[in-house]
């Protein structure tokens, strides 16, 4: 797979065009080769989004070396047990999604201090998707902050395929708003344009980047 630069720029000029505020592009680089990663870092791309920590490890360990401003966003699930190994590559963790994950990531203080994290809202209450429910989102954003000294700074939602995602993403807006959370990840290659009309500050675009995975 190679980086479709005319998608790229298309998408940034979108930002440009329809946004009030600076929206955050994060290339989701998943499943795709070191050398697609570099023509996107070529492009001008430092926001990278990956789904395991593993292959994030791989593929960015040198990387990230060479190019000190790259910012790396986990946005797949992230199990208890490599929550160490997660903090040593990612930036950002788009994905905590369970009280028991919040537990283990407060155990390791002095790893997260300079960390972001999103929370993951399951706004279509689906049981094939991870995250809070939006009633207890609120209960679960104040439990990280206050009890547990997470650095929360905003939500994450993956809308139901079969539905609009405007509703979702105006749900996730409503819950950030009142909590106080200025970041809002929402919107993805099919949905980005939505997202950004009710106040993304992120979107994660890997298809339209790189194509569709084999």
């Amino acid at each position: 797979m190679t980086f479709n630069i005319l998608n790229y720029k298309e998408i940034l000029d979108y930002i440009g065009e329809k946004s009030l505020k600076s929206v955050k592009l994060v290339v989701v680089s998943k499943n795709h080769t070191i050398s697609a990663v570099e023509e996107a870092i070529l492009a001008g791309a430092r926001i990278f989004g990956e789904n395991r920590v593993q292959e994030a490890k791989d593929k960015f360990f040198n990387l990230k070396e060479k190019f000190k401003d790259i910012e790396l966003h986990l946005t797949g699930p992230l199990q208890t047990n490599k929550v160490k190994n997660a903090l040593s590559i990612f930036d950002v963790i788009q994905t905590l999604d369970r009280e028991k994950l919040a537990n283990e990531l407060a155990k390791n203080s002095n790893l997260i201090k300079n960390k972001s994290f999103f929370v993951q809202v399951n706004t279509g209450k689906e049981n094939s998707k991870s995250g809070i429910f939006p009633e207890d989102a609120d209960e679960f954003i104040n439990y990280c902050l206050l009890d547990l000294d997470i650095n929360i700074v905003g939500l994450m939602c993956i809308p139901p395929l079969e539905e609009d995602p405007h509703f979702h993403f105006s749900l996730l807006r409503d819950i950030a708003s009142k909590n106080n959370l200025k970041s809002l990840s929402m919107g993805m290659s099919s949905d980005y344009q939505q997202g950004i009309s009710c106040g993304a500050t992120h979107i994660r675009v890997g298809t339209k980047l790189f194509g569709k995975r084999s």
